[in-house]
């Protein structure tokens, strides 16, 4: 299972005091060398951590994959189609929110993320789509024409107790095993962290995960690159 790092949390973090440090590029750079698969950065409508310097800059530097989450707004494909991001994955997007809370509704939405995901393409840009592990929205998101879906894992990563946890891997099991029979990609992500990725690296139908916060708070103790190497080491199959 490859595993991208979502560097978010760092320009939080150097915005709170409106400096330049810690710089979300370094840290994508030094996490390249320290053995991630990819970057994932979310470029919000109101800039509140990533802008679009990190974004270019990233683009420029990096030398794994770029996934730019985004929302599907005439302002940020506009920008994604000048950057060249290797995905784009498109989610919903609430300006009061702290952090993603939850997949997109496709079936409801799915003139303007169908032209969205038109005009990635046009640019030759995959698409991805954050949608909960629903069968009725991923065979809307085939149905469009996008070319991998991310599984939100919140539900999964807040369940309390054995019955609720199995319950909610057993959706998101299902949900990627359906996604693959359609010719999807199947990413995934939200919450999950050193805990319960020991469960959920068994679904083999899940081919990566994004993660960041986990890891970024783990290398406070422990320095990025051995966070790094412990998630990597879950997130790999025997």
């Amino acid at each position: 299972m490859r595993f991208c790092l979502n560097v978010d949390h760092i320009a939080t973090l150097r915005n709170a005091r409106g400096e330049v440090q810690p710089d979300p590029v370094t840290f994508a750079l030094m996490a390249e060398q320290f053995g991630v698969d990819g970057i994932v950065v979310h470029l919000r409508e109101d800039r509140r951590h990533i802008n679009e310097r990190d974004v270019r800059l990233l683009r420029e530097l990096i030398t794994t994959k770029l996934d730019l989450e985004m929302a599907a707004i005439d302002e940020i494909i506009d920008i994604a189609c000048d950057i060249q991001p290797e995905l784009a994955t498109i989610v919903p997007e609430r300006r009061q929110e702290l952090t993603t809370e939850g997949g997109i509704n496709v079936i409801d939405n799915i003139r303007q993320i169908k032209n969205a995901i038109n005009r990635l393409h046009d640019a030759g840009i995959a698409v991805s789509l954050f949608v909960e592990p629903d069968i009725n929205q991923i065979d809307a998101a085939a149905q469009i024409n996008a070319d991998y879906i991310e599984v939100h894992t919140g539900n999964y990563a807040r369940a309390i107790g054995e019955e609720e946890l199995f319950d909610e891997l057993e959706r998101v099991r299902v949900a990627a095993k359906h996604a693959k029979k359609l010719g999807l990609g199947v990413n995934a992500g939200h919450g999950l962290n050193y805990i319960n990725m020991k469960e959920f690296v068994a679904i083999t139908e899940i081919d990566e995960v994004s993660i960041g916060h986990s890891v970024i708070a783990r290398a406070l103790f422990v320095g990025l690159e051995q966070a790094i190497k412990e998630m990597r080491d879950l997130a790999k199959r025997k």
